[in-house]
């Protein structure tokens, strides 16, 4: 994989000046973004997924809700197999499937029920969620990189690992490293979130610490609220999974901390199928996870929310297995402050 990176190397300058070049016309005005008939709310990053967008997402979503705000959701649906605009729920109802919507966007709408659609042109998406729903706030998961849309409050999540990561192609741009802008992006940003995910806090590195300076910034976390029955939904505590060997199924990105969480709880890892991020199951995938499971003489099989929505259209095919999601939620380490910030904005 390194050596794949340093034949790219090359590359990484001329994606830099292609960013900054964008970033300067925004900048300038020469390139405008435009304002839609809602308050925008942005969520967004600055490296190649893993740091916790849709979690913090739906944790906003969530606040702006119960603060009497009528919110709606939109995302360009990475990986969905459509393509445009597609409402994805109307508050009610959904009205979409994981594949034509997207894992993170379905998640999102089973968590919240709110209004929601994908459309890869933001502005667009959200004139059209906009009429056909009512919704007069609009939070953007992932749009820290799209300028065309005018919005209110700019909030990037990091992930704290990426920031204590040494390695080189970890903290370099596109295409050697993960990086989608370099760290002076950050300017741009009204709040930055660093997402610890299950681990502890740590200090800002002090040679990135001149990017955050300034800046308000929170600090959160994942709380693991329990495990749930991928087929009656029934809830189950962290403690009785205690011991129990599973096989493991993950089709997410950077997938050391739902590992690392697994493990706090005594949940035996040893046998795991670890997939691409944003994997679309296929038959052949769940006869891959069937033969893992009874060749490994698992009790269970153990997966994410993530994968949880996509491996619930194979349950008939996976009606002698129990399955069973790791549901998380986000947190805020000063929630106080930071929901001051958010009504204040």
């Amino acid at each position: 994989m390194n050596f794949l990176k340093i034949v790219l190397l090359p590359a990484v300058p001329v994606y830099a000046m292609i960013i900054w070049i964008r970033n300067y016309l925004f900048d300038k005005k020469i390139f405008k973004s435009k304002k839609v008939n809602a308050e925008i709310f942005s969520i967004g990053n600055i490296t190649l997924g893993g740091s916790g967008k849709t979690p913090v997402t739906i944790y906003i979503t969530e606040l702006l809700k119960m603060n009497g705000k009528k919110v709606g959701v939109l995302s360009r649906g990475y990986r969905r197999k459509s393509r445009g605009f597609v409402l994805v729920s109307d508050g009610n109802e959904i009205l979409s499937t994981v594949e034509k919507s997207g894992d993170e966007m379905y998640h999102t709408v089973l968590d919240c029920k709110v209004p929601a659609a994908v459309c890869e042109n933001r502005v667009t998406g959200a004139e059209k969620l906009i009429t056909q729903t009512g919704a007069d706030t609009l939070v953007l998961d992932d749009a820290f990189q799209h300028r065309w849309i005018y919005r209110d409050l700019d909030i990037v999540v990091i992930e704290q690992r990426f920031l204590t990561d040494e390695r080189f192609f970890i903290n370099s741009l596109f295409p050697a490293g993960t990086m989608r802008e370099p760290f002076t992006s950050l300017k741009r940003a009204d709040a930055i979130i660093i997402n610890r995910k299950f681990t502890s806090k740590k200090n800002i590195p002090e040679k990135f610490s001149k990017y955050f300076s300034g800046k308000k910034i929170f600090n959160g976390f994942y709380q693991a609220v329990g495990f749930y029955d991928l087929k009656s939904s029934s809830h189950f505590g962290l403690n009785e999974f205690e011991g129990q060997k599973s096989l493991v199924v993950s089709g997410i990105a950077r997938p050391f901390s739902f590992l690392n969480v697994l493990s706090q709880t005594k949940v035996d890892t040893e046998n795991k199928l670890i997939f691409r991020d944003h994997k679309h199951y296929t038959h052949k995938d769940i006869q891959l996870i069937r033969k893992a499971f009874y060749s490994t003489n698992s009790h269970s099989v153990v997966t994410t929310e993530k994968d949880a929505v996509k491996l619930s259209n194979f349950s008939k095919e996976l009606d002698d297995i129990d399955i069973y999601f790791l549901k998380i939620k986000f947190k805020i380490d000063d929630e106080d402050s930071f929901k001051g910030f958010i009504f204040k904005a």
